[in-house]
Parts: C-alpha cells; sequence; structure tokens
C-alpha cells in the first residue's frame, strides 16, 4: 500500500495552481471540470507519477471551519521535504513567500513553515 493522492483544500482553485506551480516549482496533473469546480492535481516536478495532491475547494462549510481552525492554532496542512532548507527558504522568500517559521533545527530534523496564500500553512522538512 501506497498513498497516491493526499489534498489541501485551497479559497482559489486558480490562484492555488498559480502558486503550487509558479511559486513552488510543482507541475500540474490534472485539471479536470467537476462541476463549478475541477479535479486540480499537482506533482513534483522530480517524480511526475508520484503522490498528487489535490487542491480541493473549501467550498463546504465544514471544510472551511477546519481549514481556519488549523491555520488560526498554527498546525501545517502538509509537509514537504527538501533537500536544502535554507536554499529553499531563501528561494522561495525573494519570490515573495511569508513564513512563519524559519529554519529551525527541530530534533533530528530542520522546519520551516510559510502560507501558501490559499488559507493554509505548509511545512517543509529537512530529514
Amino acid at each position: 500500500m501506497r498513498i497516491t493522492l493526499t489534498s489541501v483544500f485551497v479559497s482559489d482553485q486558480d490562484e492555488a495552481l498559480r502558486f503550487y506551480t509558479e511559486t513552488l516549482g510543482f507541475v500540474k496533473k490534472h485539471d479536470v471540470p467537476v462541476g463549478q469546480f475541477k479535479w486540480l492535481t499537482v506533482v513534483s516536478p522530480d517524480d511526475p507519477d508520484g503522490t498528487e495532491l489535490l487542491l480541493e475547494p473549501n467550498e463546504n462549510p465544514v471544510s472551511q471551519t477546519y481549514q481556519k481552525g488549523i491555520f488560526d492554532q498554527g498546525i501545517p496542512a502538509a509537509s514537504f521535504g527538501v533537500t536544502d532548507i535554507r536554499t529553499e527558504y531563501e528561494k522561495l522568500k525573494s519570490l515573495g513567500v511569508a513564513f512563519t517559521m524559519e529554519p529551525t533545527e527541530v530534533a533530528n530534523v530542520t522546519v520551516a513553515v510559510f502560507d501558501d496564500t490559499c488559507g493554509n500553512l505548509i511545512q517543509v522538512v529537512q530529514t
């Protein structure tokens, strides 16, 4: 068994697609109309057949409450692995990404947290 799909709720799918592709460097995998929304996924360019991230609309009041609640508590909605967190941090900062936590060593890993502009905090981790 392996993880093939995970998701984050987003306030605007088009804005999320721009951020996740143009800023973070993911690539669009699926963009399928489903009513007023889309089945919209991105993947790592290093693993195009790997785990997909669904940019899921947060139109459901339950998802809105969940998304706001974890954001307000400072809990990341997702975690992405990086090889060199300090280089990634500097690159993303230069692109205007707002970090809520600079690279910080925690136990045997270094983590940083940023705002994805779509209602989520995202953690990056270097092990």
